[in-house]
């Protein structure tokens, strides 16, 4: 409703504007395709949002006033087009991996891209999942990990196959070595 109230006083002035004394399903679409566009040219989701604030306005109105048209549903689908996604081959993948290990000079930030890229490829983990994963989160005597609240707040564990545990274990030597958990370096103090 407050996003409704705040979009419905411009679906009005828009009315207005054009002499139209009820809504109509073109003047709400033309309303609704008036909302900026993307850089690739597609209407933002502002435009199927205010096609849904005409809608509700228009059901709400059609019961004082029977000569209002009520926009169908799907007339601006949510969504733009659908892109196919880009699956990375083992050659891909590689050469990312020897990108990171060239490119970037701080050996524990090499390291650190590495290990996300080689985890990303081999668990299917979405990105967000992966960058909050905290030491906590990896249970090395059953080789799964535990991803927090992800997607819908949901939880799950991710078993991985042994090379993969291999290569996070590595990756937890590193880092430890070359920046200690804040515990060590509290205790290690003089």
């Amino acid at each position: 409703m407050a996003e409704a109230g705040r979009l419905l006083p411009g679906f009005m002035a828009y009315l207005d504007a054009r002499g139209l004394a009820t809504v109509t399903v073109e003047a709400a679409l033309a309303w609704a395709q008036q909302a900026p566009k993307s850089p690739a040219g597609r209407v933002t989701t502002i435009g199927p949002r205010r096609m849904t604030a005409a809608r509700g306005f228009a059901r709400y109105l059609s019961g004082i006033d029977a000569s209002t048209e009520v926009p169908p549903l799907g007339l601006m689908p949510r969504r733009g087009p659908w892109r196919q996604p880009y699956i990375y081959t083992p050659d891909d993948i590689s050469a990312l991996l020897a990108a990171a290990r060239r490119r970037i000079a701080s050996p524990l930030r090499a390291a650190t891209y590495q290990t996300l890229i080689g985890l990303l490829a081999a668990s299917g983990l979405r990105i967000g999942e992966a960058i909050k994963l905290d030491r906590g989160d990896v249970d090395w005597a059953q080789g799964v990990l535990l991803i927090r609240e992800s997607k819908f707040g949901k939880s799950r564990l991710m078993p991985l196959h042994p090379s993969s545990m291999q290569a996070l274990a590595g990756y937890a030597r590193l880092r430890d070595q070359l920046q200690p958990p804040a515990a060590e370096r509290l205790s290690s103090r003089p």
